[in-house]
């Protein structure tokens, strides 16, 4: 699973893969020796790192964290490949009008849109299936729908145009 994980604002691709109950990780595409041991169900967590130890104290949520190493405090926050899409999109919402684009590769399930029609922000689209879920895309503003560049059971790329929305004209 890839993650981005940022710390005190710096932002690392964190990929992690469990085999055969060892871990292999990657930040930023780079082999990282990494292993660890909980050490309690309060956040306290031995990590080995290059032959040496260190004792992590974890607090916070699943996506938020606060670390302690050695009296320091670092403010962490992780996002999956599909929040950090998520986010983006949402990041972009706010835009009127123009080319919606796919944010991750998929499928095209359904379109639930058609052109000519006029949609609020957020009012479901069409319904993109990749990394094994069905995700609904929504209208990222109030607007028309111009254009459909897709059709259901196409596959799409991230980054691929799925319709066209034209801003709502106010007289």
């Amino acid at each position: 699973m890839k993650y981005f994980v940022t710390v005190n604002g710096l932002v690392r691709a964190v990929e992690v893969i469990e085999r055969l109950g060892s871990l292999d990780v990657r930040v930023d595409g780079k082999p990282f020796d990494l292993s660890y041991t909980e050490v309690d169900v309060l956040g306290q967590v031995v990590v080995l790192h290059g032959g040496k130890s260190y004792a992590l104290s974890l607090e916070g949520g699943e996506n938020d964290i606060t670390a302690t190493l050695v009296g320091h405090r670092y403010d962490v926050s992780l996002e999956d490949e599909r929040e950090r899409a998520a986010h983006a999109a949402e990041r972009a919402s706010g835009k009127a009008g123009g080319v919606l684009n796919a944010i991750m590769p998929g499928v095209v399930v359904e379109l639930l849109a058609s052109k000519g029609q006029r949609v609020a922000k957020g009012a479901p689209l069409l319904i993109l299936s990749a990394m094994k879920m069905q995700n609904e895309i929504g209208a990222p503003a109030d607007g028309v729908i111009q254009e459909i560049h897709v059709s259901a059971g196409q596959a799409v790329v991230a980054g691929a145009k799925l319709m066209t929305l034209a801003p709502i004209e106010t007289n």
